[in-house]
């Protein structure tokens, strides 16, 4: 499963029926990151996305809460969901020594907790049965939104078991302290026969429990039903394109050589599924390190980048010039493009299985659902946004202060590395 720049808050604004991604207030975003985010890694699009929270100014990043499935612990994953393939490259475990890398790496204390391995009895369990420690990750999220001065989004990017449980727990603190659910799961509309999308697969109780609730709840569709849609040299939903899902693909990760020093040595510690006992002094020199840099070709890919756009509040652009650059809403110039990273009032339909089919609409709703137009433009300019983006990004020295005002997309800093 994205820099350093003046940082600006996502207010939804209605207009039109469609709701925009675009920030405009000068206060960072609280979030709550929700990830599957392993180590060792079982996709590494989990560590390079999380990097994302860190890096942005326009987020303030108040909590991880990792999302853990048991049979992904063990050596071979048996029975992890309905669908779902017996993951052979195990065991692993909640991702805390990533979490570690980055807090030491950005001078952060940024708190994280596992939730529960297991999946929920039904969609109104609130898991107050399993132990303690897989308990964390619950009570954190609760206790985040109970300090939190201001509306927080949670972004989940796995089962979203641990926000279900906790909404089963607090249903009021959550209408108070939640501006919005922001879920990584599902697929685009009619849904496929037959297929159950990998996240909802995870857990369908938790998506099937805030689906239908009555919280603020954006979509972004993983897969799509589109099978004229090549994206993987397969015909397969996960990695098909339309408007609607989040899905594109990189061509490689070799940029990643040229990124700041430990933020280099953080997603090649991942890659290469290390298993160093001094994870910290990793991140700081590369003495004793081998790295084979032939890890970092080959296609990656990508599902999380539209979420960290709508709530950072960026604009995605077309210069004059044919260029693209994620910037900031007021470096939007005459004469730019901006790409469509909408979110659009839907109903929607929720299936006992997970599975939801949603239908836009004009009237009130608590759902939105995301839309980005041509998929394949959308993709075109990630390919080029998205290296830089990462090559901007730096490390935060002991005392810095990451919400320093600086340009976005790296385009001023000389950051004008195109994609190898």
């Amino acid at each position: 499963m994205l820099a350093q720049f003046v940082f600006g808050w996502v207010c939804i604004v209605l207009t039109f029926a469609v709701e925009a991604c675009f920030g405009t207030t000068q206060q960072p975003v609280p979030v709550i990151d929700v990830t599957d985010l392993y180590h060792p890694h079982q996709d590494k699009g989990d560590n390079f996305d999380i990097l994302t929270a860190y890096a942005l100014p326009e987020i303030d990043l108040q909590a991880v809460v990792l999302d853990c499935t048991e049979p992904f612990r063990q050596p071979v994953a048996e029975n992890p969901g309905p669908g779902l393939f017996p993951d052979s490259r195990g065991p692993r475990e909640p991702g805390f020594i990533p979490i570690r890398q980055l807090n030491y790496i950005f001078n952060r204390n940024v708190p994280c907790g596992a939730g529960p391995f297991t999946r929920m009895k039904s969609p109104t369990d609130r898991m107050l049965d399993v132990p303690p420690f897989q308990q964390q990750g619950i009570e954190l999220l609760l206790e985040t939104l109970r300090r939190s001065a201001r509306p927080v989004h949670i972004l989940s990017f796995g089962s979203a078991r641990a926000v279900a449980a906790a909404f089963n727990r607090k249903p009021e603190l959550f209408r108070e302290k939640v501006a919005r659910i922001h879920l990584s799961a599902g697929g685009s509309s009619p849904p496929v026969p037959g297929y159950l999308e990998w996240n909802v697969a995870l857990d369908p109780g938790a998506i099937v429990r805030l689906l239908r609730s009555d919280l603020p709840i954006a979509l972004y569709p993983c897969a799509a039903n589109n099978p004229r849609s090549k994206g993987h040299n397969v015909l397969s939903p996960a990695f098909s394109y339309d408007s609607h899902n989040t899905f594109y693909k990189l061509p490689d990760l070799r940029f990643i050589s040229r990124m700041d020093s430990p933020l280099r040595r953080y997603l090649e510690f991942a890659i290469a599924r290390s298993a160093r006992a001094d994870f910290l002094r990793a991140m700081e020199t590369d003495d004793g390190a081998t790295f084979d840099v032939k890890l970092l070709d080959g296609g990656h890919n990508v599902w999380e980048t539209a979420l960290w756009i709508c709530v950072s509040g960026r604009r995605l652009i077309r210069r004059a010039d044919g260029s693209h650059h994620l910037v900031l809403p007021e470096q939007v110039e005459r004469g730019d493009t901006v790409l469509p990273n909408e979110l659009r009032p839907c109903e929607l339909e929720v299936f006992d299985n997970g599975v939801y089919q949603f239908r836009e609409t004009d009237e009130p709703t608590n759902c939105l659902v995301y839309d980005r137009g041509d998929p394949r433009e959308h993709e075109a300019a990630l390919r080029e946004v998205l290296p830089r983006l990462y090559l901007s990004f730096k490390a935060c020295a002991e005392g810095g202060d990451r919400h320093k005002k600086s340009p976005a997309d790296g385009v001023s800093q000389g950051l004008t590395h195109e994609h190898p």
